[in-house]
Protein backbone atom coordinates (compact mmCIF):
# COMPACT_ATOMS: atom_id res chain seq x y z
CA UNK A 1 0.00 0.00 0.00
CA UNK A 2 2.95 2.01 0.94
CA UNK A 3 4.06 2.18 -3.01
CA UNK A 4 0.56 4.17 -4.67
CA UNK A 5 2.81 5.20 -7.34
CA UNK A 6 3.71 1.67 -8.49
CA UNK A 7 0.55 -0.23 -8.62
CA UNK A 8 -1.16 2.76 -10.65
CA UNK A 9 -2.19 0.46 -13.02
CA UNK A 10 -4.52 -1.12 -10.67
CA UNK A 11 -6.12 2.17 -9.46
CA UNK A 12 -6.56 2.77 -13.46
CA UNK A 13 -8.51 -0.42 -13.45
CA UNK A 14 -10.35 0.28 -10.54
CA UNK A 15 -11.68 3.70 -11.46
CA UNK A 16 -13.04 2.10 -14.93
CA UNK A 17 -14.94 -0.17 -13.15
CA UNK A 18 -16.47 2.08 -11.18
CA UNK A 19 -17.31 4.67 -14.12
CA UNK A 20 -17.80 2.23 -16.88
CA UNK A 21 -21.17 0.93 -16.18
CA UNK A 22 -22.42 4.02 -15.32
CA UNK A 23 -21.51 5.20 -18.36
CA UNK A 24 -23.52 2.67 -20.07
CA UNK A 25 -26.39 3.52 -18.27
CA UNK A 26 -26.22 6.71 -18.89
CA UNK A 27 -25.90 6.26 -22.55
CA UNK A 28 -29.25 4.38 -22.46
CA UNK A 29 -31.10 7.86 -21.32
CA UNK A 30 -31.26 9.40 -24.76
CA UNK A 31 -31.80 5.50 -26.80
CA UNK A 32 -34.61 4.33 -24.14
CA UNK A 33 -35.88 8.12 -24.31
CA UNK A 34 -35.90 8.50 -20.55
CA UNK A 35 -37.39 4.63 -19.59
CA UNK A 36 -33.84 3.49 -18.66
CA UNK A 37 -30.79 5.88 -17.17
CA UNK A 38 -30.95 8.73 -15.79
CA UNK A 39 -34.47 10.18 -14.71
CA UNK A 40 -35.06 13.91 -14.31
CA UNK A 41 -37.49 15.52 -12.47
CA UNK A 42 -39.90 18.50 -13.76
CA UNK A 43 -37.57 20.44 -12.94
CA UNK A 44 -36.20 19.70 -15.93
CA UNK A 45 -38.43 18.10 -17.89
CA UNK A 46 -41.30 20.65 -17.40
CA UNK A 47 -44.91 18.84 -16.40
CA UNK A 48 -46.78 18.98 -12.89
CA UNK A 49 -46.65 17.00 -10.32
CA UNK A 50 -49.27 15.78 -7.46
CA UNK A 51 -48.69 13.40 -4.44
CA UNK A 52 -52.21 13.42 -3.04
CA UNK A 53 -53.19 10.05 -0.44
CA UNK A 54 -56.79 8.31 -0.96
CA UNK A 55 -58.85 7.43 1.82
CA UNK A 56 -59.31 4.06 0.58
CA UNK A 57 -55.51 2.94 0.90
CA UNK A 58 -56.00 0.20 -1.63
CA UNK A 59 -56.38 2.65 -4.28
CA UNK A 60 -53.29 1.21 -6.49
CA UNK A 61 -51.04 3.49 -9.46
CA UNK A 62 -53.25 1.66 -12.34
CA UNK A 63 -56.39 2.88 -10.98
CA UNK A 64 -55.25 6.43 -11.44
CA UNK A 65 -53.80 6.06 -14.20
CA UNK A 66 -57.07 4.97 -15.94
CA UNK A 67 -58.82 7.38 -14.74
CA UNK A 68 -56.24 10.11 -15.88
CA UNK A 69 -56.37 8.39 -19.33
CA UNK A 70 -60.43 8.87 -19.33
CA UNK A 71 -59.76 12.96 -18.75
CA UNK A 72 -57.33 13.30 -21.61
CA UNK A 73 -53.76 12.66 -19.58
CA UNK A 74 -52.81 8.95 -21.02
CA UNK A 75 -49.27 9.43 -20.51
CA UNK A 76 -49.08 10.19 -17.17
CA UNK A 77 -46.94 8.53 -14.76
CA UNK A 78 -47.90 7.41 -11.32
CA UNK A 79 -46.40 5.66 -8.88
CA UNK A 80 -46.77 5.02 -4.95
CA UNK A 81 -44.51 6.86 -2.68
CA UNK A 82 -43.82 7.00 1.22
CA UNK A 83 -46.53 6.79 3.55
CA UNK A 84 -49.56 5.82 0.98
CA UNK A 85 -48.98 8.42 -1.23
CA UNK A 86 -49.57 8.33 -4.76
CA UNK A 87 -46.57 10.31 -7.01
CA UNK A 88 -48.96 11.74 -10.22
CA UNK A 89 -46.48 13.56 -12.51
CA UNK A 90 -48.24 14.76 -15.92
CA UNK A 91 -48.18 16.83 -18.99
CA UNK A 92 -47.72 20.60 -17.64
CA UNK A 93 -51.51 21.60 -16.23
CA UNK A 94 -52.48 25.32 -15.17
CA UNK A 95 -52.96 25.57 -11.82
CA UNK A 96 -56.00 27.99 -10.69
CA UNK A 97 -54.90 31.08 -8.87
CA UNK A 98 -56.92 32.42 -6.37
CA UNK A 99 -59.67 34.39 -7.36
CA UNK A 100 -59.05 38.53 -6.93
CA UNK A 101 -59.51 40.22 -3.67
CA UNK A 102 -62.26 42.59 -4.47
CA UNK A 103 -61.99 46.30 -3.08
CA UNK A 104 -64.02 46.77 -0.16
CA UNK A 105 -67.44 47.88 0.22
CA UNK A 106 -67.63 50.99 2.12
CA UNK A 107 -70.70 51.32 4.62
CA UNK A 108 -73.32 53.28 2.92
CA UNK A 109 -74.43 55.95 5.76
CA UNK A 110 -78.13 57.17 6.30
CA UNK A 111 -79.35 60.69 5.30
CA UNK A 112 -80.22 62.84 7.63
CA UNK A 113 -83.38 63.82 5.57
CA UNK A 114 -85.24 62.80 2.44
CA UNK A 115 -84.05 64.45 -0.77
CA UNK A 116 -85.80 66.31 -3.03
CA UNK A 117 -85.70 64.49 -6.70
CA UNK A 118 -82.47 65.62 -8.27
CA UNK A 119 -81.15 66.57 -5.38
CA UNK A 120 -77.46 65.39 -4.24
CA UNK A 121 -77.09 62.21 -1.30
CA UNK A 122 -74.45 62.19 1.39
CA UNK A 123 -73.05 59.67 -0.49
CA UNK A 124 -72.74 61.96 -3.56
CA UNK A 125 -75.38 60.15 -5.95
CA UNK A 126 -77.80 62.12 -7.56
CA UNK A 127 -81.24 60.76 -6.39
CA UNK A 128 -83.60 61.00 -9.25
CA UNK A 129 -86.63 60.36 -7.29
CA UNK A 130 -87.65 60.96 -3.87
CA UNK A 131 -85.86 58.65 -2.20
CA UNK A 132 -83.06 58.20 -0.62
CA UNK A 133 -79.78 56.81 -2.57
CA UNK A 134 -77.67 56.71 0.26
CA UNK A 135 -79.99 55.67 2.84
CA UNK A 136 -79.38 52.08 2.38
CA UNK A 137 -78.93 50.49 6.13
CA UNK A 138 -76.07 48.98 6.98
CA UNK A 139 -75.39 45.00 5.67
CA UNK A 140 -76.08 42.76 9.18
CA UNK A 141 -73.13 40.46 9.70
CA UNK A 142 -74.05 36.89 8.37
CA UNK A 143 -76.40 38.49 5.20
CA UNK A 144 -75.40 38.05 2.02
CA UNK A 145 -73.78 41.52 0.75
CA UNK A 146 -70.17 42.64 0.78
CA UNK A 147 -68.68 40.60 3.21
CA UNK A 148 -69.07 37.21 1.65
CA UNK A 149 -67.71 38.56 -1.59
CA UNK A 150 -64.57 39.91 -0.01
CA UNK A 151 -63.18 36.46 0.44
CA UNK A 152 -63.40 32.99 -1.45
CA UNK A 153 -64.39 30.13 0.35
CA UNK A 154 -61.99 27.71 1.78
CA UNK A 155 -62.68 25.19 -0.66
CA UNK A 156 -61.78 27.63 -3.59
CA UNK A 157 -58.55 29.00 -1.86
CA UNK A 158 -55.82 27.97 -3.91
CA UNK A 159 -52.13 28.27 -3.11
CA UNK A 160 -49.60 28.06 -5.99
CA UNK A 161 -46.88 27.28 -3.40
CA UNK A 162 -48.36 25.00 -0.69
CA UNK A 163 -51.95 24.02 -2.06
CA UNK A 164 -52.91 23.04 1.00
CA UNK A 165 -56.46 22.11 -0.43
CA UNK A 166 -57.69 20.28 -2.80
CA UNK A 167 -58.27 21.80 -5.96
CA UNK A 168 -61.71 22.61 -7.29
CA UNK A 169 -61.68 25.01 -10.29
CA UNK A 170 -59.92 24.30 -13.68
CA UNK A 171 -58.71 21.76 -15.15
CA UNK A 172 -57.19 20.10 -11.99
CA UNK A 173 -60.03 20.71 -10.57
CA UNK A 174 -62.37 18.59 -13.17
CA UNK A 175 -59.35 15.51 -12.83
CA UNK A 176 -60.08 15.65 -8.62
CA UNK A 177 -63.77 15.66 -8.70
CA UNK A 178 -63.22 12.58 -11.28
CA UNK A 179 -60.37 10.70 -8.98
CA UNK A 180 -62.65 11.28 -5.80
CA UNK A 181 -66.06 9.88 -7.79
CA UNK A 182 -64.39 6.95 -8.98
CA UNK A 183 -62.19 5.90 -6.70
CA UNK A 184 -62.75 7.95 -3.26
CA UNK A 185 -62.52 10.83 -1.15
CA UNK A 186 -58.66 11.97 -1.32
CA UNK A 187 -57.44 12.18 2.44
CA UNK A 188 -54.69 14.63 1.79
CA UNK A 189 -52.35 16.29 -0.55
CA UNK A 190 -48.60 16.71 -0.03
CA UNK A 191 -47.41 18.24 -3.49
CA UNK A 192 -48.68 20.55 -6.22
CA UNK A 193 -46.89 22.20 -8.58
CA UNK A 194 -46.22 22.76 -12.30
CA UNK A 195 -43.35 23.89 -14.02
CA UNK A 196 -43.20 24.99 -17.89
CA UNK A 197 -40.76 23.79 -20.57
CA UNK A 198 -39.20 27.37 -20.56
CA UNK A 199 -38.14 27.40 -16.86
CA UNK A 200 -36.93 24.11 -16.99
CA UNK A 201 -34.78 24.57 -20.30
CA UNK A 202 -33.37 27.50 -18.33
CA UNK A 203 -32.05 25.29 -15.58
CA UNK A 204 -30.60 23.26 -18.07
CA UNK A 205 -28.54 25.92 -19.44
CA UNK A 206 -27.87 27.11 -16.07
CA UNK A 207 -26.86 23.53 -15.18
CA UNK A 208 -24.32 23.20 -18.05
CA UNK A 209 -23.14 26.50 -17.86
CA UNK A 210 -22.19 26.33 -14.12
CA UNK A 211 -20.47 23.20 -14.48
CA UNK A 212 -18.10 24.24 -17.54
CA UNK A 213 -17.65 27.91 -16.33
CA UNK A 214 -16.08 26.00 -12.91
CA UNK A 215 -14.10 23.69 -15.02
CA UNK A 216 -12.61 26.41 -16.41
CA UNK A 217 -11.79 28.46 -13.84
CA UNK A 218 -10.01 25.38 -12.00
CA UNK A 219 -8.20 24.50 -14.99
CA UNK A 220 -6.84 28.36 -15.45
CA UNK A 221 -6.31 29.18 -11.34
CA UNK A 222 -4.21 25.33 -11.03
CA UNK A 223 -2.20 25.82 -14.30
CA UNK A 224 -1.55 29.43 -13.05
CA UNK A 225 -0.44 28.46 -9.63
CA UNK A 226 1.79 25.22 -10.49
CA UNK A 227 3.02 27.22 -13.70
CA UNK A 228 2.33 23.83 -15.02
CA UNK A 229 -1.08 22.85 -17.38
CA UNK A 230 0.15 19.42 -16.12
CA UNK A 231 -1.17 19.95 -13.02
CA UNK A 232 -4.24 21.45 -14.18
CA UNK A 233 -5.56 19.01 -16.29
CA UNK A 234 -4.78 16.05 -14.43
CA UNK A 235 -7.10 18.07 -11.38
CA UNK A 236 -9.88 18.19 -13.80
CA UNK A 237 -9.59 14.56 -15.17
CA UNK A 238 -9.82 13.51 -11.67
CA UNK A 239 -12.79 15.84 -11.59
CA UNK A 240 -14.44 13.92 -14.36
CA UNK A 241 -14.24 11.05 -12.68
CA UNK A 242 -16.08 12.08 -9.71
CA UNK A 243 -18.69 13.85 -11.97
CA UNK A 244 -18.76 10.08 -13.75
CA UNK A 245 -19.25 8.14 -10.76
CA UNK A 246 -21.81 10.22 -9.21
CA UNK A 247 -23.82 10.81 -12.54
CA UNK A 248 -23.03 6.82 -13.27
CA UNK A 249 -24.62 5.72 -10.11
CA UNK A 250 -28.21 7.57 -10.39
CA UNK A 251 -28.34 6.22 -13.37
CA UNK A 252 -28.04 3.18 -12.41
CA UNK A 253 -30.54 4.24 -9.55
CA UNK A 254 -32.85 5.77 -11.92
CA UNK A 255 -33.15 2.55 -13.92
CA UNK A 256 -34.02 -0.19 -11.20
CA UNK A 257 -35.37 2.23 -8.31
CA UNK A 258 -36.77 5.33 -9.92
CA UNK A 259 -34.64 7.52 -8.08
CA UNK A 260 -34.57 11.40 -10.33
CA UNK A 261 -32.46 14.59 -10.50
CA UNK A 262 -33.87 17.53 -9.14
CA UNK A 263 -31.97 21.07 -9.08
CA UNK A 264 -30.54 20.70 -6.12
CA UNK A 265 -28.52 17.66 -8.22
CA UNK A 266 -26.41 20.89 -9.70
CA UNK A 267 -25.41 22.43 -6.21
CA UNK A 268 -24.41 18.62 -5.06
CA UNK A 269 -21.94 18.17 -8.25
CA UNK A 270 -20.59 22.10 -7.83
CA UNK A 271 -19.66 21.13 -4.36
CA UNK A 272 -18.16 17.65 -4.91
CA UNK A 273 -16.17 19.30 -7.47
CA UNK A 274 -14.74 22.11 -5.24
CA UNK A 275 -14.61 19.40 -2.52
CA UNK A 276 -12.46 17.11 -4.88
CA UNK A 277 -9.99 19.24 -6.12
CA UNK A 278 -9.26 20.68 -2.32
CA UNK A 279 -7.80 17.69 -1.96
CA UNK A 280 -6.17 17.72 -5.25
CA UNK A 281 -4.65 20.89 -4.37
CA UNK A 282 -3.25 19.69 -1.14
CA UNK A 283 -1.11 16.82 -2.68
CA UNK A 284 0.07 18.90 -5.32
CA UNK A 285 1.49 21.24 -3.57
CA UNK A 286 3.41 19.14 -1.11
CA UNK A 287 4.69 17.64 -4.80
CA UNK A 288 6.11 20.90 -5.55
CA UNK A 289 7.55 21.77 -2.36
CA UNK A 290 9.47 17.96 -2.19
CA UNK A 291 10.64 18.54 -5.89
CA UNK A 292 12.55 21.49 -4.66
CA UNK A 293 13.37 19.95 -1.48
CA UNK A 294 14.71 16.28 -3.55
CA UNK A 295 15.91 17.28 -6.29
CA UNK A 296 17.20 14.78 -8.52
CA UNK A 297 15.13 11.97 -7.50
CA UNK A 298 12.89 10.68 -9.88
CA UNK A 299 9.79 11.63 -10.18
CA UNK A 300 7.84 8.79 -9.43
CA UNK A 301 9.01 8.66 -5.55
CA UNK A 302 8.75 12.31 -5.09
CA UNK A 303 5.03 11.99 -5.73
CA UNK A 304 4.35 8.62 -3.87
CA UNK A 305 6.36 10.34 -0.72
CA UNK A 306 4.13 13.25 -1.09
CA UNK A 307 0.89 11.20 -0.89
CA UNK A 308 2.16 9.13 1.94
CA UNK A 309 2.76 12.74 3.54
CA UNK A 310 -1.07 14.35 2.70
CA UNK A 311 -2.97 10.62 2.81
CA UNK A 312 -3.93 10.63 6.67
CA UNK A 313 -4.93 14.38 6.50
CA UNK A 314 -7.17 14.19 3.59
CA UNK A 315 -8.56 10.83 4.61
CA UNK A 316 -9.64 12.19 8.53
CA UNK A 317 -10.93 15.28 6.55
CA UNK A 318 -13.25 13.66 3.82
CA UNK A 319 -14.06 11.15 7.07
CA UNK A 320 -16.01 13.68 9.62
CA UNK A 321 -17.45 15.08 6.23
CA UNK A 322 -18.46 11.39 5.63
CA UNK A 323 -20.25 11.01 8.98
CA UNK A 324 -22.12 14.31 9.12
CA UNK A 325 -23.25 13.42 5.54
CA UNK A 326 -24.35 9.90 6.72
CA UNK A 327 -26.68 11.09 9.78
CA UNK A 328 -28.53 13.54 7.14
CA UNK A 329 -28.81 10.81 5.04
CA UNK A 330 -30.44 8.40 7.62
CA UNK A 331 -32.32 11.02 9.51
CA UNK A 332 -32.69 14.28 7.39
CA UNK A 333 -36.05 13.27 6.09
CA UNK A 334 -37.17 12.77 2.06
CA UNK A 335 -37.23 15.65 0.67
CA UNK A 336 -32.81 16.45 0.98
CA UNK A 337 -32.13 12.44 0.83
CA UNK A 338 -31.25 12.43 -3.03
CA UNK A 339 -29.19 15.61 -2.57
CA UNK A 340 -27.09 14.49 0.19
CA UNK A 341 -26.78 10.62 -1.67
CA UNK A 342 -24.82 12.91 -4.06
CA UNK A 343 -22.89 14.97 -1.70
CA UNK A 344 -22.12 11.34 -0.08
CA UNK A 345 -20.79 9.21 -2.84
CA UNK A 346 -19.18 12.44 -4.52
CA UNK A 347 -16.86 13.28 -1.55
CA UNK A 348 -15.84 9.29 -0.75
CA UNK A 349 -15.38 9.26 -5.15
CA UNK A 350 -13.41 12.40 -4.37
CA UNK A 351 -10.79 11.61 -1.54
CA UNK A 352 -10.08 7.89 -3.95
CA UNK A 353 -9.49 10.26 -7.05
CA UNK A 354 -7.30 12.66 -5.42
CA UNK A 355 -4.72 9.77 -3.78
CA UNK A 356 -4.90 7.34 -6.00
CA UNK A 357 -5.70 8.94 -9.75
CA UNK A 358 -4.53 12.68 -9.70
CA UNK A 359 -0.95 12.28 -8.96
CA UNK A 360 -0.16 8.98 -10.08
CA UNK A 361 -2.00 10.22 -13.67
CA UNK A 362 0.57 13.32 -13.23
CA UNK A 363 3.24 10.56 -12.77
CA UNK A 364 2.31 8.79 -16.34
CA UNK A 365 2.21 11.70 -18.16
CA UNK A 366 5.45 12.59 -16.92
CA UNK A 367 7.21 9.98 -17.70
CA UNK A 368 5.51 9.59 -21.34
CA UNK A 369 6.78 13.26 -22.18
CA UNK A 370 10.28 11.75 -21.16
CA UNK A 371 10.36 9.34 -23.49
CA UNK A 372 8.98 11.35 -25.85
CA UNK A 373 12.06 13.57 -25.60
CA UNK A 374 14.08 10.75 -25.42
CA UNK A 375 13.12 9.52 -28.70
CA UNK A 376 13.44 13.01 -30.43
CA UNK A 377 16.57 13.59 -28.87
CA UNK A 378 17.64 10.13 -30.37
CA UNK A 379 15.94 10.84 -33.92
CA UNK A 380 17.46 14.54 -33.82
CA UNK A 381 21.04 12.61 -32.67
CA UNK A 382 20.43 9.88 -36.30
CA UNK A 383 19.78 13.02 -38.30
CA UNK A 384 22.97 14.85 -36.91
CA UNK A 385 25.28 11.79 -37.66
CA UNK A 386 23.80 11.08 -41.06
CA UNK A 387 24.38 14.64 -41.96
CA UNK A 388 27.95 14.52 -41.13
CA UNK A 389 28.43 11.12 -42.70
CA UNK A 390 26.36 10.89 -45.34
CA UNK A 391 27.18 7.49 -46.28
CA UNK A 392 26.09 6.07 -42.85
CA UNK A 393 22.90 5.62 -44.02
CA UNK A 394 20.11 2.76 -42.34
CA UNK A 395 20.40 1.18 -45.98
CA UNK A 396 24.19 0.73 -45.87
CA UNK A 397 24.60 -0.86 -42.62
CA UNK A 398 25.23 -4.51 -42.20
CA UNK A 399 22.42 -6.91 -42.05
CA UNK A 400 23.03 -9.24 -38.60
CA UNK A 401 21.13 -12.20 -39.92
CA UNK A 402 23.38 -12.47 -42.95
Amino acid sequence: MSDIVGRRRWFYLLSAALTIPGLLFTFLTPLTNGQAGLKFSIDYTGGTRWEIRFEDPEVTPEDVKAVLAAEGLPDSIVSRASNGFLDIRTKPINLATPPPTPTPVPTLVPSVAPSAPGSITPSGSISPSGSAAGSASPVPSGAPGASESAAPSPSESLDTGGFSEIPTTGKLGEIAAALQSQLGGIAEQRVLTTIGPVVSNDLINQAFLLIIVGALGILLWITFRFHDVKFGTTAIVALLHDVLVVIGLFAILGTFLGIEIDALFVTAMLTVIGFSVHDTIVVFDRIRENKARHAGEPFDRIVNHSIMQTVGRSINTSFTVVITLLALFLFGGSAIRTFVLALLVGIISGTYSSIFNAAPILVSWQEWEERRKARQARSAARVARTRRDPGDQPDAWPNPSR
